[in-house]
């Protein structure tokens, strides 16, 4: 089975349902929080592990999370995954001024200062 990423968005909302999980449907974005950071200390082991497989499996658990937690924001009318996924390309944008842009960055720190500048320039525009 090759599953696309909006069939993980239908499965959140299918759990969440009326005939969904019981479980699934009584989470809030604030019951969600542990979920996130047992999801990501499992990942971060995962990680200081090289235990490449459950890497894999890891980041999907961490994925569905914040799916999940976008579901009930979208419920609640407040976001949506959509939304979430068009900020955070606007940011990646802007941030990397050298890929999208037409700074130069030749090595990692040129660009992490580079990120941190845009970064910083973002703010104050606020």
């Amino acid at each position: 089975m090759h599953l696309k990423f909006k069939d993980l968005l239908e499965m959140a909302e299918r759990l969440r349902g009326e005939n969904g999980c019981p479980w699934d449907k009584k989470q809030t974005i604030a019951t969600m929080r542990k979920c996130v950071v047992d999801e990501s200390e499992e990942l971060s082991q995962a990680i200081l592990n090289e235990d490449t497989e459950n890497i894999e499996e890891e980041i999907g658990d961490l994925l569905f999370t914040l799916i999940l937690i976008a579901q009930i924001a979208r419920e609640e009318g407040k976001f949506d995954m959509g939304t979430v996924m068009q900020k955070n390309a606007e940011k990646l944008i802007e941030r990397h001024t050298w890929v999208f842009g037409t700074d130069k960055a030749k090595t990692a720190e040129e660009a992490l200062e580079l990120w941190n500048r845009n970064k910083q320039n973002k703010r104050k525009k606020q």
